[in-house]
């Protein structure tokens, strides 16, 4: 079965008060997308939906923990009550931790557990359910954010990348299980690479120093692009920059490299050099809200050849074909060129 077009959808976002899900939302309601926006910052929700509301779209938002499974259900009932169901879920919400594993609070691990893996889990169920009870003339879509941690930990990030790990673990199985049992949900996994959102900011942070993100550092619309085009095209998984293909890629090819690669240079790259101020830890609480992006400095990518090769492969076959031809069009000139001359 075929996905709606975007402007036809109902689309429930999950931790759409900031960085990447609020930048999809944005995009979402250009498309024409109908809303179902969550988060714990109600201000920053009922700002977002009535900014909404101004361009003509229809949205509402729902104030969840997605770590509390009760709460996610509300999220469902909201869709079901506003717009008569939904057509796409996208489980975006997360949270972050920094430091060294010995140093981490088992408590607080748990606590990133309970919004990275147990709300995609939540998120994931409740849609599921809702969706197989629906009776639809087109495919339903679940769409979970992972992350390149999904595939290569990185150190001081132990925590995040386990919970990452297990997020793919979880959609794999998912997606085969739903597909054996002829479901018309489609299962997507999105792995972004470092996105300049306030992701940093808001992590749990046991370093000294203020996190930063290595580079190259991608806008968020590099990855609301992503999001926006699985809800419409079946894609099993996608990288949302080259870096993180690369980096999945680099640990399949020579993780030992790799390891050595991350010891010498991982711990001093994410560290920006300035005191830890601890203000704006988003682990037990949220925090401000409608920021789309982070405070990172230098240069950050606003697009990637990588991902818009792996988004439009018929195009980029094209381009490649043209300029295949191109340079063989040149090369007989050239040739003719030579043999002309030496006669």
């Amino acid at each position: 079965m075929k996905l709606k077009p975007l402007a036809d959808q109902v689309m429930v976002i999950t931790g759409a008060s900031s960085g990447i899900g609020l930048t999809t939302a944005r995009k979402a309601a250009k498309a024409g997308a109908r809303l179902v926006l969550a988060a714990r910052n109600e201000s920053a929700l009922t700002e977002l939906v009535e900014e909404l509301q101004e361009q003509g779209c229809e949205a509402v938002h729902v104030v969840a923990d997605v770590g509390d499974e009760n709460e996610v259900e509300q999220i469902t009932e909201q869709a079901n009550e506003t717009f008569g169901g939904f057509d796409c879920w996208v489980n975006n919400a997360g949270v972050g931790m920094y430091g060294p594993l010995l140093d981490v609070s088992l408590q607080d691990a748990r606590r990133l557990f309970d919004t990275n893996f147990w709300g995609v889990v939540h998120g994931s169920l409740a849609a599921a359910r809702a969706l197989r009870q629906q009776k639809r003339r087109f495919a339903g879509m679940i769409i979970n954010i992972g992350s390149e941690v999904s595939d290569r930990a990185t150190p001081l990030l132990g925590m995040y990348a386990a919970s990452k790990h297990a997020v793919k673990g979880f959609t794999d199985a998912l997606r085969m299980e739903l597909e054996k049992a002829g479901d018309p949900i489609y299962v997507t996994l999105v792995k972004p690479g470092a996105t300049n959102t306030p992701f940093p900011q808001h992590a749990k942070n046991y370093m000294e120093e203020e996190p930063t993100l290595p580079k190259p550092v991608y806008d968020p619309e590099v990855v609301a692009d992503v999001i926006l085009h699985c809800a419409q095209t079946p894609e099993r998984e996608i990288f949302a920059s080259g870096s993180a293909k690369a980096h999945s890629l680099n640990a399949t090819l020579m993780p030992h490299v790799l390891d050595w690669v991350m010891e010498a240079m991982f711990f001093s790259k994410q560290k920006s050099g300035k005191r830890a101020t601890h203000a704006e830890e988003a682990l037990d609480a949220p925090t401000t809200g409608l920021r789309e992006r982070g405070n990172i400095q230098g240069h950050v990518r606003q697009w990637s050849a990588y991902t818009q090769a792996r988004m439009h492969p018929l195009a980029s076959y094209a381009l490649l074909a043209a300029a295949g031809l191109s340079l063989f069009a040149v090369s007989q000139s050239l040739a003719s060129t030579t043999q002309g001359s030496r006669k």
